[in-house]
């Protein structure tokens, strides 16, 4: 299975970031599955979620649709701002090659954090939470969904039966990113044997929001296998989706 993970500059326009998104995707040309990190749409601030929140089927859901379709492959489509029933969600729409959905997962943990000396960031004031873990199928193995502060929750990403690979749109911040990003990843691949995927927004050191970037995927070991840097860029490699069963059969922990 080729996997692609999509680290790219995020930038105030919506429409360019989805032309960016599009043309990233049409360079992962052969992936089997290819990721969009968290919010890469819209910068990573409350008043941009305001501004850029669509419902379900709206311009940005349309554009990862066809993106999918263009390119024949699973595409795990970050996250964006979902408008629904007056309450904004930071959800990931998922479609599979033919740019039908495949699944849909809204952020149960929201990003509440107030570090002395560090990072603020309230989500919860503009945001509303998720409340479903999401696993998906593909003829490659099944596929769950969590995007950035869930994955710090290990109860809730075990909820996540069956899973072959765990695939996490994310923007991890200067902060917590040097300390967390890789050892959560290792962490949560090594608690429920699969593979990890990891995909941020590229580094801008003069945005409100500066993400860790390092997009990143681990093995069922806990190795790292791939890891980009702070730039823009497409991190594609290969995987045996299929020892995630092997390792499963040689440590039966019951995962």
């Amino acid at each position: 299975m080729k996997i692609s993970l999509i680290q790219m500059n995020v930038v105030e326009s919506k429409e360019a970031n989805l032309r960016r998104a599009a043309e990233l995707i049409s360079s992962a040309a052969g992936s089997d599955l290819i990721m969009l990190p968290e919010m890469f749409c819209c910068p990573y601030a409350p008043a941009s979620f305001v501004e850029n929140a669509e419902p379900e089927g709206g311009r940005v859901f349309r554009a990862l649709s066809e993106m999918a379709k263009s390119a024949g492959a699973y595409l795990i489509g970050g996250s964006m701002p979902e408008l629904s029933e007056g309450r904004i969600y930071n959800t990931c729409f998922v479609f599979d090659p033919e740019g039908r959905l495949a699944a849909k997962h809204r952020k149960a943990h929201l990003f509440d954090v107030d570090i002395a000396g560090g990072q603020r960031f309230m989500e919860s004031e503009t945001l509303s939470a998720g409340k479903e873990a999401t696993v998906f199928s593909t003829p490659f193995g099944n596929i769950g969904v969590c995007i950035c502060f869930d994955v710090r929750f290990p109860e809730f990403i075990h909820e996540m039966k069956g899973m072959d690979l765990l695939a996490v749109p994310a923007a991890f911040n200067m902060t917590t990113g040097p300390l967390h990003w890789e050892l959560l990843f290792r962490a949560r691949a090594v608690d429920e044997q699969v593979f990890t995927l990891g995909c941020a927004p590229a580094r801008d050191e003069n945005g409100g929001y500066v993400s860790y970037a390092n997009s990143i995927a681990v093995d069922p070991w806990g190795r790292v296998i791939a890891r980009a840097g702070a730039e823009e860029t497409v991190l594609s490699f290969g995987i045996d989706v299929s020892e995630a069963k092997r390792v499963r059969r040689q440590i039966p922990t019951g995962r």
